[in-house]
């Protein structure tokens, strides 16, 4: 597609200008709002705190939410309670049959889940919300503690949330990209230099070796280019259609191609697993003190970054989700089976219908063994590597697949829109020169 599109058109596709614009103004707010602070936190012992907590789980934290929590923003939560409820409807709808219904039902049915899906954002931002003002409260962090900082704590927090749900929606529907993809690459771009800065300096004082440091860069290198290859892979199944005739025409049998990406799912697993991870360990991160310090420290050391037990889980969440938004959202085989039988289309030596149905899930069963084995490679051979030389969390493998990826789809999508402004171009041109020609050519006027 590249090849096909001219980036010089970008100035003439007003268009598509707008929508940039549109996708950089929203992002510009959500910026702006990580340095908003909630209400009545001490922001000298914050600091403190969150600077001995960015090696562990304040790191991954800080980097879901582009440094909102470390500075405690509006936007302190994220958008992980609306990642977590997406997952938990979507859970649901493959197994309450009211549920599928409602996603047989097109648009209508679509409006009512991501109604449900709102709903659940807002229980869900409730919940951590009042664990986090608890947790704050219980880690000395606030400068009047009760139960008028709890309830400003909670408000505000969720109110953040929903309004970046609506900031995703709204750079989904009018600019350019995924919105909820979108809002977590730019807080983890944002972040990156202090993370550079942090690993340099780390350098300078003889706490990272320098062969250390040339490793890092090459690892992430290697990583950066061996997930864009990934990416990027297909497997194709040849498709056929046979002769067949349009009204007074006998067009040829046909041969083409169905790709199916190694990768399917995208992004999505990583980012779901770690939001999963993170829902328990984001309220442990500000309870390691009082009555509950205990129970909270105990599921730190178990499950904080680097651990077996953490790597255990996230493996296995990333190969679930992997294969589960795969079938569910991204290619389900049955649909993919029907509409070839309705073009009198079919895989060569395969009967349209069922059997290709089956086979289509066969081959992607095997494809998924691949794919996902390259997302789970990717998130945890950095993770490990990071826990035993203290490189920053930012260098880790879910943050590299995110931004290349999210990346990767962004320029897809501008140059599919470059290629339309181009197409339209082409047939405004051949329009003229239609009206140019029927003009020159017009017979004698009648006397």
């Amino acid at each position: 597609m590249a090849s096909n599109t001219s980036w010089a058109a970008l100035g003439k596709a007003t268009d598509l200008r707008n929508r940039i614009i549109f996708t950089l103004g929203l992002l510009i707010v959500y910026r702006l709002g990580t340095y908003i602070p909630v209400p009545g936190i001490d922001g000298g012992a914050l600091r403190d705190f969150m600077q001995q907590a960015q090696q562990g789980i304040g790191g991954i934290l800080t980097m879901f939410t582009g440094g909102a929590l470390g500075r405690m923003g509006i936007f302190a939560l994220g958008i992980m309670p609306y990642i977590s409820a997406s997952i938990i409807i979507q859970l649901l709808t493959s197994m309450v049959p009211f549920l599928e219904q409602l996603k047989k039902e097109g648009e209508q049915g679509r409006k009512k889940i991501n109604q449900y899906t709102r709903y659940g954002t807002v229980f869900l931002a409730t919940f951590q919300a009042y664990g986090l003002s608890k947790g704050l409260e219980s880690g000395s962090l606030v400068t009047d503690p009760g139960l008028y900082f709890q309830a400003s704590c909670v408000i505000t927090l969720v109110g953040g949330t929903m309004f970046l749900m609506w900031l995703g929606e709204q750079i989904t529907a009018r600019g350019i990209g995924n919105g909820i993809s979108l809002i977590i690459f730019v807080g983890i771009i944002a972040e990156v230099p202090a993370a550079l800065a942090q690993f340099f300096a780390s350098g300078r004082s003889g706490a990272i070796s320098p062969a250390v440091i040339i490793g890092v860069i090459l690892m992430v290198v290697a990583v950066i280019m061996f997930v864009v290859f990934m990416e990027r892979a297909l497997r194709k199944i040849t498709i056929q259609y046979p002769r067949r005739q349009v009204g007074m025409k006998m067009t040829e049998a046909q041969n083409s191609h169905l790709p199916i990406k190694v990768n399917p799912a995208g992004v999505i697993p990583a980012i779901f697993a770690s939001s999963l991870l993170l829902l328990p360990t984001t309220i442990a991160t500000f309870s390691q003190t009082g009555s509950t310090g205990v129970v909270m420290s105990t599921i730190l050391a178990y499950f904080g970054p680097g651990q077996p037990l953490y790597l255990l889980f996230f493996a296995a969440m990333i190969v679930f989700f992997a294969y589960f938004y795969t079938f569910n959202v991204s290619f389900k085989p049955d649909e993919v089976a029907e509409n070839l039988k309705n073009q009198n289309g079919f895989v060569p030596g395969i009967r349209p219908g069922k059997k290709t149905a089956d086979y289509l899930e066969y081959v992607v069963n095997r494809v998924l063994v691949l794919g996902a084995a390259y997302l789970a490679a990717v998130c945890l051979l950095p993770e490990i590597l990071r826990s035993q030389f203290a490189i920053p969390f930012y260098f880790g493998g879910t943050s590299v697949l995110i931004v290349v990826s999210v990346t990767m789809d962004t320029i897809q999508q501008v140059q599919s829109h470059l290629l339309a402004h181009q197409y339209e171009g082409l047939i405004q041109k051949s329009q003229l020169r239609g009206k140019s020609k029927a003009r020159k050519t017009k017979g004698p006027s009648r006397r």
